[in-house]
């Protein structure tokens, strides 16, 4: 329903777009796309430097995902999964703490695994704090996500020695992370 001078016309008794002049106020309500893959177009806006692929913003949510330590086979028994994310258009934005109580059986390379979207394309992840690792000083825990993945693979980064797979035998039974990176999807 539009109401336009104090009349009520609804959506079946317009048949072209509206265009209006000046700005545009929702006193109450929401603005509500009822079509998936429409969203708010900013083509009017000039482009950047670089190839622009797209100027139509078309998804954002928000919401929780559960993350779990992992050797893609086993799960370590966790204490803190729960983390947010925040996705704007092809964006996803996501942050938390993640913490274990017991590795179990996990064995080998290291993963986070439960991102709540698959990437499109290879990103890297940073992580804010640490505690309880077996690392040597001047070592940091780093992280990616492949292209088309949806799991964070753990490294360990030197200066001097480069970067490797984080492994179980680098992370304790009471692990703790605090994570905070983007990612495209």
């Amino acid at each position: 329903m539009l109401k336009v001078a104090n009349s009520v016309i609804s959506a079946s008794q317009i048949a072209t777009p509206i265009t209006f002049a000046g700005d545009v106020t929702l006193s109450t309500g929401n603005l509500v796309i009822g079509t998936a893959g429409k969203g708010i177009d900013f083509s009017v806006t000039s482009s950047g430097s670089g190839t622009m692929t797209s100027e139509l913003l078309a998804d954002y949510e928000e919401g929780t995902w559960n993350a779990v330590i992992s050797d893609g086979t086993n799960n370590a028994t966790m204490t803190n999964t729960t983390c947010r994310y925040t996705r704007i258009g092809r964006q996803v934005f996501v942050n938390g703490r993640i913490s274990t109580s017991s590795l179990g059986s996990v064995s080998g390379v290291l993963q986070i695994t439960g991102l709540p979207f698959a990437t499109t394309a290879f990103s890297s992840a940073a992580f804010g704090y640490g505690a309880n690792f077996l690392l040597v000083a001047g070592q940091t825990v780093a992280g990616y996500v492949s292209s088309s993945g949806s799991v964070i693979f753990l490294s360990v980064w030197s200066a001097t020695g480069g970067i490797s797979s984080m492994t179980s035998t680098q992370w304790t039974a009471t692990g703790d992370l605090v994570i905070g990176f983007s990612y495209t999807v």
